[in-house]
């Protein structure tokens, strides 16, 4: 076992190294494969020139983190104050500012399935994705290194990021008012213990804060395969008096909710185990006239 940790923690720290100083060129907007010379030493370069793709096993972690714990996290004290260039820096400009806003959230994106899905799909919207937990976080961070990296597409996935984050604490502290236009619900810790539903991303508190930050019409999209925590998200969403739900139609018709059903790897896992999927969608209406 000690072998096998070991092992594990060794790749993650060459990954560490790599990742490093793809970081730093993708700060100069510089690319391996445009280097003609001096091109970075990097451990998991592969015979073809092509960043390897990181491994999951190697970053395999608990399913779930408790919100409530402390954790060692980094997070601006308002939105104005967080550099969103260093996780964008294809949209940086030369006054050092970023030339757009995010405005796609994947709460909780766990090995980043979704996230990677929804790059393509909007290539002109700022995307990220936010994960308590350290290693699957950096998993993302290096998948989606490599893929921009690797892409023969100029930009692809430059819209999309990852943060290691805790997004029952911290939302406001990243995004305007109205700023989001979407906003997803994976898979979420269902917290099965009734002492723990205060632990469960959706509550009437959270609900309000996820107002804040949605713009008017911004979509809410929610999937678990927990009918009891389906029940639960769609009691509190249907009792707000800022969300109303969106018919079965919509969500037939609605990109979003055909690529969540199958991008993620808890999704696709409960495919395999032909299991059920629940979904329940939201749109955000307009603030009450006082």
């Amino acid at each position: 076992m000690s072998t096998e940790l070991s092992k594990r923690k060794r790749y993650r720290e060459t990954k560490k190294g790599d990742r490093v100083k793809l970081q730093k060129l993708e700060q100069k907007h510089v690319r391996i494969a445009d280097l003609d010379t001096d091109k970075p030493a990097l451990e998991t370069l592969g015979e073809s020139g092509k960043i390897k793709m990181p491994k999951k096993r190697y970053y395999r972690q608990r399913a779930h983190s408790n919100p409530f714990s402390d954790h060692s996290l980094d997070y601006p004290t308002s939105p104005d104050d967080m550099d969103w260039t260093k996780l964008y820096p294809y949209y940086k400009t030369q006054d050092g500012k970023i030339s757009k806003q995010v405005e796609i959230a994947d709460i909780g994106c766990g090995f980043g399935g979704l996230t990677v899905a929804l790059a393509t799909q909007y290539p002109e919207s700022l995307i990220l994705g936010m994960e308590i937990r350290v290693q699957v976080s950096q998993y993302v961070e290096d998948r989606l290194l490599a893929l921009r990296e690797n892409s023969r597409v100029k930009g692809e996935y430059q819209n999309a990021a990852v943060i290691r984050a805790n997004a029952m604490k911290f939302l406001p502290n990243f995004f305007k008012k109205g700023q989001l236009s979407k906003m997803f619900f994976c898979f979420p810790d269902p917290q099965f213990k009734q002492r723990k539903h205060k632990a469960r991303i959706v509550t009437t508190t959270l609900l309000s804060e996820y107002a804040f930050v949605l713009k008017e019409g911004g979509i809410i999209y929610t999937i678990t395969d927990v009918l009891d925590l389906h029940n639960w998200m769609v009691k509190h969403l249907d009792a707000h008096p800022l969300f109303e739900r969106l018919d079965k139609d919509w969500e037939e018709k609605d990109d979003c909710v055909k690529i969540m059903t199958v991008s993620t790897e808890e999704g696709k896992k409960v495919s395999r185990n032909h299991g059920s999927k629940y979904i329940a969608c939201y749109r955000r209406v307009a603030d009450p006239e006082l």
